[in-house]
């Protein structure tokens, strides 16, 4: 079955974007990605939020927020009924395609060290842990960064 198409987040997929991210990456922890803060992040120009959908219902959701050669990928969820489909996998190759059409070098996300399958989904997608944070998220839970290296650059351009 393929993953069905994904488009641009409007104003009218927040709440559902907001209550998917508040059962599936949020539990346990204060709620900080509530409609007002998904709203400002659709609305900012620097940041792309990308949706899934069948049938008007939310599959999931992507949010990357671009700088000049780095995007960080602050969320990304599948609903629990639609995963294992590739809307994962969909929804991350299209923000990872925006990205790469913007120049950025690199993508950065963080995840939580004990979501196994998140760690997984991203190693699969060509990501590498670069460090573990204890008690990043509000001392609750312990955080892996990880990165993906979207276009090599000129060795003459590298840093020593």
């Amino acid at each position: 079955m393929a993953p069905p198409p994904i488009r641009l987040a409007t104003r009218d997929d927040v709440r559902a974007i907001a209550a998917l991210s508040r059962t599936e990456i949020e539990h346990g922890l204060p709620w900080r990605w509530t409609p007002p803060r998904v709203q400002r992040a659709v609305a900012d120009a620097r940041t792309n939020v990308c949706v899934a959908e069948q049938g008007g219902s939310l599959l999931g959701f992507g949010i990357m927020v671009y700088a000049d050669d780095t995007a960080h990928l602050s969320l990304l969820a599948v609903n629990p009924d639609a995963r294992r489909q590739g809307v994962g996998t969909a929804l991350l190759q299209w923000l990872e395609q925006v990205a790469q059409v913007a120049g950025i070098a690199r993508v950065q996300l963080e995840a939580r060290h004990d979501n196994a399958s998140a760690l997984a989904f991203y190693r699969r997608h060509g990501y590498a842990q670069t460090d573990t944070v204890p008690g990043m998220y509000l001392g609750v839970a312990d955080g892996v960064r990880l990165e993906k290296v979207l276009v090599q650059e000129p060795a003459a351009a590298r840093r020593p």
